[in-house]
Parts: C-alpha cells; structure tokens; sequence
C-alpha cells in the first residue's frame, strides 16, 4: 500500500482531550475529514508524557500502531477533539 505523502500539509491543527479538554498534540492535518490517525512524523508538538495517554486525566486515547508501514497513532472515537 501506499505510504503517506512526503510533503506534509501546512495546516496544523491543536488536537484536545475529549474529556477534560488538555492539550495532547499540534498536528499537520490534510484534508476536511474527521480525525481517526496520527501519524507521528506530522505531530509538530507533543505535550503528553505517556504516549497514548492524557497528561492530566490519564485516559487512553489512541493506540501505538502501524498504519501502511508508518509509526502512528491510532485514535479511539470520541476521546479526542480538534480545533
């Protein structure tokens, strides 16, 4: 399968946790669709200290995972918001 594109895309956007609303990533997302995976050479800034997991309520909210043969995150539905 095909990898994801080389150019990364310049719109960023501050990824939140669904529950308590902390900060967990500032992210380079492409196109207009809903937010199911992270790959983790887009992620700008990571303000969590256990992969995966909130920093301030401890909460799952992805998987660690392999995606077309890339290092990413994959999300759990409705753990996270985007802005």
């Amino acid at each position: 399968m095909a990898k994801p594109n080389k150019k990364q895309p310049t719109k960023t956007v501050d990824i939140y946790c669904a529950k308590c609303r902390c900060e967990l990533f500032k992210y380079r997302k492409g196109g207009k669709g809903a937010l199911v995976k992270c790959f983790k050479e887009r992620i700008v800034a990571d303000f969590t200290s256990i992969p995966c997991h909130c920093p301030q309520c401890g909460g799952e909210f992805a998987r660690d995972t392999l995606i077309r043969g890339t290092p990413a995150f994959k999300m759990i539905g409705g753990k996270v918001i985007f802005k």
